[in-house]
């Protein structure tokens, strides 16, 4: 599809189309598989060990913070956690671009934070090319059970996504938000 002389690795980084089943990329992402299948084996109630694989895993993890399993992501390091947020079960997070999240965040089991992305023509899907747009999660932000969030999507500080809502487009700060797709219902209390 293109004559772009970049690694695929290079084109990922950038959020422009790359092969996922390049080998550099498919060793990176196989370290997080395993380093997610440790983390999903080891005792729920050692948040010692827990911290620390999470630590080689993310590309950092806050002070305070916890993801209960299972956890499973696609490369890890793409992700970043700030301090004291907290995931439950269930969480999943394709970090093909990068996943920001920060502190005093809140996520619900199920939430799944999706940056990878596919052409729509069918040609290039079909050769396998793909790309990926970032995810921001502002600090104090609550999503609810089951909350997708799509490519490209910033959600502000201390919004509210209600459960099983699909973000689509970036959400202000301080709202709550529901719905497919999500739209902002009203601002929250002073």
């Amino acid at each position: 599809m293109t004559d772009d002389a970049r690694s695929m690795r290079e084109r990922m980084h950038a959020g422009d189309l790359y092969l996922a089943d390049d080998p550099e990329i498919r060793e990176e992402s196989h370290v997080a598989l395993r380093l997610a299948r440790e983390l999903n084996e080891t005792d729920p109630t050692d948040r010692e060990a827990r911290t620390a694989i999470l630590r080689r895993l993310l590309g950092a993890f806050g002070e305070g913070s916890e993801i209960r399993s299972p956890f499973h992501c696609d490369y890890g390091y793409r992700t970043t956690v700030g301090a004291r947020t907290f995931a439950n079960f269930g969480l999943v997070c394709l970090d093909v671009a990068r996943v920001t999240i920060g502190d005093d965040v809140q996520i619900a089991p199920n939430v799944q934070l999706l940056t990878a992305t596919h052409p729509l023509e069918a040609g290039p899907r079909r050769d396998k090319w793909e790309s990926a747009a970032p995810i921001t999660i502002g600090d104090n932000v609550w999503l609810g059970g089951g909350v997708i969030v799509c490519p490209g999507v910033t959600i502000g500080e201390n919004t509210v996504v209600g459960a099983g809502s699909v973000v689509t487009k970036d959400l202000p700060a301080d709202v709550i938000a529901v719905g497919n797709p999500a739209r902002v219902v009203r601002p929250l209390p002073e």
